[in-house]
């Protein structure tokens, strides 16, 4: 594998062609080919892109209903300025360069609605509390022998799954897809997403993978990257890889778990070795603020109609806003450790969440919890969620979710309330969508009978 090259503008002005990319509101990777001395200009003076980037769905259709930009804008330009912090070569693409970026207004401030610029304005937060976050992600995926072609031709029925059997943890199962495992772990380090594990899950086809943890935005980045790299790689190899929530009825959901500490001067402040299970007032202060803002944003979490058939009982998939101590059944699971590994695993994440605004409402809950010293009265639960009888459930439905996230004035303080309103007008297309649908299951269901 050729070495990377050292990064410079004059280097990239030499390019044929640099991509750039940015995530939509969904956490779709969009982006372009542009000639490298285009992107060189860009890294030095900014660029633009259409706003039709946030008025359309994850269909491409065009909002109705969003006020931010539509017809009634006409989708004017709005600004996009590339980090060259995050410039890495593809080994998978002939050493191509990859810059990711992130949306302003046209006079370079922020754009409230762009989902990268929604994380670093939490994380302004955290720096002014004195802390950094430290964000390790999971994802578990499902990876199909097919091709977008394919699964057309199929009508996303009866679709091949590249490996079989239901083993998991299985070097077996997971040999059988060895040049793309191979890929995936020469490939990802080399781009900077360091993958720490991979292994076969609770279905055909199902890997999870661990992310090294690093700096929040930096963690984000690397969760955009591996769900992108993922697809480009598998697709080398004739697969193709699902990040949703539910493929399949038949299967356990894939959830995008988020571990996180916060840092202050070198020193992991959720460890305290005299407290019970290591757990410091400063993480008590973290959960307690994580469970009172989960049904707050939950539709962050879970932001598809798909999202919630994951979410469902006895399948190892938070329902209640609940907390443990190891234990995989809550909704937040404390993981004792040594002062280097303490953290909160927060499980209510789906694999399609958008990596950015996952991490953006899980921080800003946790924070809120320390600014308030909010007490952690509920207790822990324990075995198979016993003691989570009297707690209320979260949203069912994306369509719960969002009316719960409209009505939130917490949320709207936390992150915004330019950004939670466009999102819920995106989510109450996406609700409006389905229910104009109509599905397989309502025609076996009712086409003879009614």
């Amino acid at each position: 594998m050729t070495a990377p090259s050292p990064f410079s503008v004059d280097l990239l002005a030499r390019e044929p062609f640099v991509r750039f990319a940015v995530t939509d509101i969904d956490g779709v990777c969009r982006g372009k080919h542009l000639s490298g001395e285009k992107v060189a200009g860009m890294l030095e003076g900014g660029g633009t892109i259409a706003s039709a980037l946030f008025g359309w769905d994850i269909a491409d259709e065009l909002y109705e209903n969003v006020g931010f930009t539509g017809f009634h804008t006409g989708y004017p330009d709005v600004g996009l300025r590339l980090d060259p912090s995050t410039a890495r070569q593809l080994p998978w693409d002939d050493n191509r360069w990859l810059i990711l970026g992130e949306h302003t207004a046209t006079d370079g401030s922020p754009l409230p609605i762009c989902p990268r610029q929604v994380l670093k304005k939490v994380l302004v937060q955290a720096q002014a509390m004195g802390c950094t976050a430290q964000v390790g992600m999971e994802f578990e995926w499902f990876v199909l022998k097919e091709t977008e072609l394919s699964v057309r031709q199929k009508e996303y029925r009866h679709l091949e799954t590249a490996t079989h059997g239901l083993t998991n943890y299985s070097p077996f199962r997971i040999d059988g897809q060895h040049g793309f495992v191979k890929d995936l772990f020469d490939y990802l380090p080399a781009i900077g997403v360091p993958l720490e594990a991979l292994h076969t899950e609770a279905g055909p086809g199902n890997f999870e993978a661990a992310i090294r943890y690093g700096e929040a935005l930096q963690a984000a980045d690397r969760a955009v990257l591996f769900k992108q790299a993922v697809r480009e790689i598998g697709r080398r190899h004739g697969l193709l890889s699902t990040f949703m929530a539910k493929y399949s009825t038949a299967f356990a959901g894939c959830g995008g778990h988020l571990h996180q500490s916060l840092w202050k001067d070198g020193v992991n402040t959720f460890h305290d070795a005299s407290a019970p299970h290591g757990m410091s007032d400063t993480l008590r202060h973290f959960v307690a603020g994580q469970l009172h803002c989960l049904p707050h944003f939950m539709a962050l979490y879970a932001p598809f109609i798909n999202s919630y058939k994951r979410l469902v009982d006895n399948n190892l998939a938070p329902v209640k806003p609940t907390w443990a101590v190891d234990n995989r059944n809550a909704s937040l699971r404390v993981i004792p450790g040594s002062a280097q590994s303490m953290r909160l695993e927060t499980r209510t994440p789906g694999a399609d969440a958008n990596p950015y605004l996952a991490i953006a409402a899980a921080l800003a809950s946790g924070l809120y919890g320390i600014e308030k010293k909010m007490e952690l009265s509920q207790p822990p639960v324990t075995g198979a969620n016993v003691g989570a009888e009297g707690v209320e459930r979260l949203p069912r439905t994306l369509a719960e979710a969002t009316d719960a996230l409209d009505r939130s004035d917490l949320a709207r303080d936390l992150l915004g309330d330019a950004f939670v309103t466009h999102f819920v007008q995106t989510r109450q297309w996406e609700v409006r969508r389905f229910n104009q649908a109509v599905t397989d299951w309502e025609l076996q269901r009712y086409l003879e009978l009614v």
